[in-house]
């Protein structure tokens, strides 16, 4: 009899795992049955590589197909024309996953290992986020599968968010309140190795010094010309000096988005953007001020005028250990990337363009990032202050790769980036599925949230009232 209910009870304790287990496959095969139809939504969103805030195709494609499978959709949110959300379900708990679809500047490129830039085309997805908003599409639509099935009971929403290059958008969707509901976020992102884990990044501001001046013949009347591009050499020579006198993990880059047309002109009008980015929001906000008086001294010395167009602030990933070690499970259970010969050949011969090639057989490897903090910045960072959020890597490009480049770029067109792209999709959704099967791991990682805040508020980086800056990849026209 005491046999019999030892039994009994380890059936209770063990049955509901191995169903869960079991059920899974369910959710790889829905994920496989799309794979042309994700692929080809990836593909049009790399050859369209719209800018932030301007993806007005990519992210109706994808709100468009999220339809199509019964998501309740809400567009144009947070004051962004781009933004949506989709969701499936309804109750307890609520499983929000990320999506991004914005290209960069500067990177137009073809599907091949060798530097050719694309007809009409002058941006391009250096950062992945063509396959980021598809795998995400995909795992969001298995997931809401399963939801309808009655497999899982709960709420899936998909977060269609544009303009994370610098644009910041997630943060303006958390102000808004989007996420206020919501138990736990996961999202992805594209890179050259597999890697997850309790991993954090740095906090940044952006702004863009414009300077006014008065335009004059550059030798015939130099002594009239008040020079933009000479206030805008002083700051940028105050900001080299002011990195000598800045805490460890400082970065400060910036780049001249206008100097003026003619060399025989004294620019009347110039603009240089700058990033600040360090581990602690703090830290950032006081080298901003700091940076402020630079651009200051700039427009004083030339007896300019001086615009602070500020494009935003972000805060640093604020890690979880608790969701951060089902992605890397999943991740190691699920990682199966090889290279077919086609894409071994293309391999190789993008090597020769790599500073730093990593060995082919990388893409069989998981890397735990466990306490690292990365060297760059991403407005997943305020989501993460908000509800429990982790994240993780695929290989989607040759191993050492550096994102932000043509190589990227090109491998992202090709059938690496699509293997890639599927292993994550298999892997948000299986990690989807073990948040919404185990309430204690929910409760867990809530704790660990809230334990990780303490007693340091979150308080935006954002300006009060500031809107999204929604003209930020225009190009200036100099009036």
């Amino acid at each position: 009899m005491i046999r019999l209910r030892i039994a009994l009870l380890v059936c209770l304790v063990v049955v509901p795992t191995q169903v869960r287990a079991f059920d899974k496959p369910s959710l790889y095969k829905s994920i496989d049955s799309r794979r042309d139809a994700t692929w080809q939504a990836a593909l049009k969103i790399w050859g369209w590589a719209e800018p932030g805030y301007q993806e007005t195709k990519s992210s109706a494609l994808l709100s468009g197909l999220l339809e199509q499978a019964g998501f309740d959709m809400r567009r144009g949110v947070a004051g962004i024309p781009t933004a949506f959300t989709a969701t499936f379900g309804e109750g307890k708990p609520v499983i929000g996953i990320l999506a991004e679809f914005d290209a960069l500047p500067g990177l137009s490129q073809q599907a091949i290992p060798r530097q050719a830039v694309r007809d009409g085309v002058g941006y391009g997805h250096g950062c992945g986020h063509h396959l980021f908003g598809a795998a995400s599409m995909s795992a969001a639509i298995a997931v809401a599968e399963q939801i309808k099935s009655g497999r899982l009971k709960g709420t899936v929403r998909f977060y269609g968010c544009p303009a994370e290059e610098g644009g910041s958008g997630k943060v303006f969707m958390v102000r808004a309140g989007l996420f206020d509901d919501c138990d736990a976020v996961l999202h992805w992102h594209p890179g050259s190795t597999n890697s997850a884990g309790d991993r954090s990044s740095l906090a940044r501001m952006a702004v863009k010094f414009r300077f006014r001046g008065q335009a004059a013949h550059a030798a015939g009347a130099p002594e009239q010309g008040r020079s933009a591009l000479d206030a805008i050499e002083l700051t940028n020579h105050a900001a080299e000096l002011l990195r000598e006198h800045t805490p460890d993990l400082t970065r400060i880059h910036h780049v001249i988005t206008f100097g003026g047309e003619a060399p025989n002109v004294v620019p009347a009008f110039g603009e240089v953007y700058y990033y600040i980015r360090h581990p602690k929001p703090e830290v950032v906000r006081g080298l901003y001020k700091r940076l402020v008086l630079c651009a200051k001294a700039g427009a004083l010395a030339t007896e300019t005028k001086l615009e602070i167009k500020f494009e935003g602030g972000i805060y640093p990933i604020l890690s979880n250990n608790a969701l951060s070690a089902v992605t890397l499970s999943n991740l190691k259970q699920l990682s199966n990337l090889e290279y077919s010969a086609q894409e071994t050949e293309f391999a190789l011969r993008m090597r020769e363009h790599l500073p730093r090639p990593l060995p082919l057989d990388s893409i069989t490897r998981v890397i735990n990032l466990g306490g690292q903090i990365g060297r760059g910045s991403t407005d997943v960072g305020d989501v993460s202050w908000a509800v429990p959020t982790t994240g993780f890597s695929t290989s989607c490009w040759v191993p050492g790769t550096p994102g932000h480049s043509w190589q990227a770029v090109a491998c992202g067109g090709t059938t690496i980036a699509r293997k890639g792209m599927q292993l994550a999709a298999r892997v948000l959704a299986a990690s989807a599925w073990d948040l919404f099967s185990d309430s204690e791991l929910l409760s867990a990682a809530q704790a660990e949230h809230r334990r990780r805040i303490g007693q340091e508020a979150y308080r935006t980086l954002m300006q009060p009232r500031q809107k999204p800056p929604l003209d930020y990849r225009r190009a200036p026209t100099g009036r």
